[in-house]
């Protein structure tokens, strides 16, 4: 019993965190909703940036919980610095897909075009002009006028110059 009493303020503050955690997920997440539904972006992108920011809540509560519960610093900072470097050669090796997840978060919140445009990529060697058809976490779908699908890479797009193309002549009734 005198082991429960010396760790009372320990399991408290966990319960307190966890408590954040479970509000900081509900309140993100009605805040990214709420400005998908007045972007009109797609419910699946939507998910997908809701998905990575959960990640990165509870990573925070996982640090949270390893100070509450007292691990000694220099046990931390051994720890960090592995799994730092670990991660670091990892992600060195694996640079693209990293980029192309958080250009996928970028396009999310802050490019101006959307499913159903139609783009054109000023690509010195290989300019394309197409349709995107979807926008997924590491790429975006694209349709050419020939019917030819083409996969682009998420951070491609900022790296290139990109152009909306409007079409000249909309749905409109043409009379004689």
């Amino acid at each position: 019993m005198s082991f429960l009493s010396n760790l009372t303020k320990e399991v408290v503050a966990t319960v307190i965190l966890l408590a954040i955690v479970i509000f900081l997920r509900i309140i993100t997440a009605k805040l990214i909703r709420r400005y998908a539904k007045l972007s009109s972006i797609m419910e699946h992108r939507t998910n997908l940036v809701i998905k990575y920011i959960h990640i990165l809540i509870t990573v925070l509560a996982i640090v949270g919980i390893i100070v509450i519960w007292g691990v000694q610093k220099k046990d931390i900072i051994f720890t960090l610095s592995s799994v730092t470097t670990v991660v670091g050669v990892a992600m060195f090796a694996q640079w693209s897909i990293l980029s192309n997840i958080t250009s996928g978060v970028i396009l999310f919140f802050f490019f101006p075009f959307r499913i159903g445009d139609v783009i054109l990529v000023h690509d010195k060697d290989f300019p394309i002009q197409a349709e995107i058809e979807d926008i997924k976490a590491f790429h975006i779908y694209l349709k050419t006028i020939e019917g030819e699908r083409i996969t682009y890479p998420n951070n491609l797009l900022l790296q290139k110059g990109i152009s909306i193309i409007h079409p000249k002549f909309e749905d409109k009734e043409f009379m004689d």
